[in-house]
């Protein structure tokens, strides 16, 4: 099992920055995929950005070129970052941490709690 714990969502202005992490602990071997969804009322989750083994990133057309997506390793942790700069009131959303494991011929997703992202005036 992994354990995702994240943290950094809140109330911010408009063209204002956060920065979301997610720890993962627990059985983190095989990690190919860490990234982050979000949904907003009435939306289906979609996918903001996600990091990959070797370290290759991709994102959502809505936000690149204002958040980064990153990835630290650790022993027994790994801990994927998204700063989010210029932020927009249509980044208003649930952002949910999602981390990807897999073997040759299985893979499990996992997914936290959720944090909430409100950008407002």
């Amino acid at each position: 099992q992994v354990q995702l714990v994240e943290s950094g969502g809140g109330l911010v202005q408009p063209g204002g920055s956060l920065r979301l992490s997610c720890a993962a602990s627990g059985t983190i071997f095989s990690i190919a995929t860490m990234g982050w969804y979000r949904q907003a009322p009435g939306n289906q989750r979609e996918l903001v950005a996600a990091v990959h083994t070797g370290g290759s990133t991709n994102y959502a057309d809505s936000v690149k070129g204002r958040f980064t997506i990153s990835r630290d390793n650790a022993k027994n942790t790994s801990t994927v970052y998204l700063q989010m700069n210029n932020l927009k009131p249509e980044d208003t959303a649930i952002y949910y941490c999602h981390v990807r494991r897999e073997g040759r011929s299985w893979g499990f997703d996992y997914w936290g709690q959720g944090t909430q992202v409100t950008v407002s005036s």
